[in-house]
């Protein structure tokens, strides 16, 4: 299917923040492939079957997951819905939030001041449709990778925490029993609880990437 007729929004007219912080909402868009019998009792089922979708421009080597500004007159899951299907062509179900993450956008990355900086949440999108045409498909390359090849090309250590608490998420295990064969971030962190339920009116702090 496609998305003929459907453009992608522009400018920040309608761009929320939050004291200093430019809100963004994004999302980890994912399916299950289907497992063999062989595979069926390995440890790492997830870790084998889970793909994600992962975007990247000409100018760039490596990839990020699809997010953008969160706009006054849609929730945070919408934003993160939009997103994905302006920018990677998919569309699918909110299966859960990931975190909030606090970090620079990639002009402002080595200013000292306050201006430039994001306050990011990240949703687990389970997907169930994909475009063969989207509204920014000339700017972006859309790419189904595995967990591993999701961390290795990953452009942000945040992103990969996002990753991180996706498996954790997804596994419904703990941090170390779902992620024993990924490496751990450059930076560390704190987690708050992932829950399909998470309140959605508190925006908390979880990790600075500076």
């Amino acid at each position: 299917m496609s998305c003929v007729g459907l453009v992608a929004r522009k400018g920040r007219e309608k761009q929320r923040y939050q004291e200093h912080f430019r809100l963004v909402s994004g999302c980890i868009p994912y399916k299950l492939i289907e497992e063999t019998p062989v595979e069926h009792n390995h440890s790492d089922d997830l870790l084998n079957r889970l793909r994600v979708v992962m975007i990247s421009t000409p100018t760039q080597h490596d990839f990020v997951f699809p997010k953008g500004g969160w706009e006054n007159d849609e929730t945070d899951e919408e934003a993160a819905c939009r997103e994905a299907l302006e920018e990677a062509g998919v569309r699918g179900v909110i299966r859960g939030e990931l975190g909030v993450w606090d970090f620079r956008s990639k002009s402002k990355q080595n200013m000292s001041h306050l201006k430039g900086w994001c306050r990011g949440t990240m949703f687990a999108l389970e997907v169930n449709e994909e475009m063969t045409s989207w509204p920014e498909q000339d700017t972006y390359e859309r790419k189904w990778l595995t967990v591993k090849e999701a961390w290795e090309v990953c452009r942000y250590d945040w992103m990969r925490e996002a990753l991180k608490n996706c498996m954790v998420f997804l596994s419904g295990k703990t941090e170390s029993t779902a992620m024993t064969e990924i490496p751990e971030p450059s930076i560390s962190t704190s987690v708050r609880p992932l829950t399909e339920s998470s309140s959605k009116g508190s925006i908390s702090m979880i990790c600075i990437d500076g």
